[in-house]
């Protein structure tokens, strides 16, 4: 059997239409604490969608013109609350043990999409072309030299920061996010500790 065969068989045996677009949910994903996730993935809509529109109109506008003010605290916020709801679904899914039963690939692209998400937000404070992200440009070269990363990156270079920050993280952000709904399409969030032990039980 051949790769393509073998992905295509894989992908068709566990990202079925039930899985992909659940029209039930057992009853404990009621639960607050299994929220944070979809609220995680609404704020990065809003991120994304805010971040286009600056991008195509441009700093001039979001400086200047009252809608590009109000766009850019839209996206300012959007960050905040993507942050915030990212840590609490990050520590909720810790305590819950997500990793559970075959579920390591979806923790583990969570994880990346958290790290990644972290240098993109690092990135966008360094475009904002102000005095605080000029003055941090500076400090984070001397941190980037000593890292010996200086060769790939130059961090006073406002065209290659900019250009990570709208296309090579989002992207790459996007990539693993995509991946980690799939996973958590394909196998089903995961229950509390307290209906796994009561299903090992029933089981044994």
């Amino acid at each position: 059997m051949n790769w393509t065969k073998s992905l295509r068989k894989s992908a068709t045996e566990k990202l079925t239409w039930d899985n992909l677009l659940p029209s039930e949910q057992p009853v404990y994903v009621n639960s607050l604490v299994y929220s944070f996730g979809v609220f995680t993935l609404s704020s990065l809509v809003f991120c994304i969608a805010s971040g286009i529109i600056m991008s195509a109109k441009g700093p001039l506008w979001y400086q200047t013109s009252s809608l590009g003010e109000f766009l850019r605290s839209v996206h300012y916020w959007s960050v905040q609350a993507f942050f915030f709801f990212t840590t609490m679904h990050l520590v909720g899914q810790f305590f819950m043990g997500s990793w559970r039963e075959g579920r390591a690939l979806t923790w583990v692209v969570g994880a990346l999409s958290f790290a990644v998400s972290v240098i993109e937000a690092f990135t966008g404070y360094l475009s904002r072309g102000d005095f605080f992200s000029q003055w941090n440009q500076v400090q984070s070269k001397d941190a980037f030299n000593g890292a010996g990363l200086d060769g790939f990156l130059n961090i006073l270079n406002n065209g290659q920061v900019y250009g990570l920050h709208i296309a090579v993280f989002p992207a790459i952000l996007i990539g693993l996010v995509s991946i980690h709904l799939l996973a958590v399409r394909s196998k089903g969030v995961v229950p509390p500790y307290s209906i796994s032990a009561k299903k090992r039980d029933e089981h044994a």
